[in-house]
């Protein structure tokens, strides 16, 4: 992977992880005080709705980090060892995570008048392309494996080579 790949990369990282912060902060913020006063049937499923929503987000973020470490594997050309291993895991865990609570989001909006019905539908989506996501990764993670063990065998016959030559 290029040098202005990995930059780039990592400039989009970092504007998703601020993002991220901003509406966690920001707009969760706004969305209490607003949505607290307009409706008592949404005051009823505010609070599930915000932590059900900062734990997704951080979640999120998780996988952020996780991302940003895998990409100095990348730049320093150690990805291909098990040490990766801990930060693919992590991401997966993270989008299984977010997609629990995308979908505890749902159910907690689902009953009453409160919300649409389309909207629960919307979000019960989102959590399943979440969890497509994690298992999108699992597959990558398989891939890495197997690259790890060419490598091992690589640098393994590498030395067997030295040594009769």
């Amino acid at each position: 992977m290029g040098r202005l790949t990995v930059a780039a990369l990592r400039v989009v990282l970092a504007l998703m992880f601020a993002g991220s912060i901003v509406i966690q902060v920001v707009v969760l913020l706004l969305l209490t005080l607003d949505v607290g006063a307009a409706d008592p049937d949404v005051a009823m499923i505010l609070i599930p709705m915000v932590i059900l929503t900062v734990l997704a987000i951080l979640a999120g973020q998780v996988a952020v980090v996780c991302v940003w470490g895998l990409l100095t594997m990348v730049r320093r050309g150690t990805v291909f060892s098990t040490s990766a291993f801990r930060l693919v895991h992590v991401v997966i865990g993270a989008f299984t995570a977010a997609s629990l609570l995308t979908f505890g989001l749902g159910i907690a909006l689902a009953p009453g008048e409160a919300v649409a019905p389309g909207v629960v539908l919307l979000i019960g989506g989102v959590a399943v392309m979440l969890a497509a996501v994690a298992l999108i990764v699992l597959v990558l993670k398989a891939l890495l494996k197997q690259a790890v063990a060419r490598d091992v065998e690589a640098r393994t016959l590498r030395t067997e080579l030295d040594e009769v030559i």
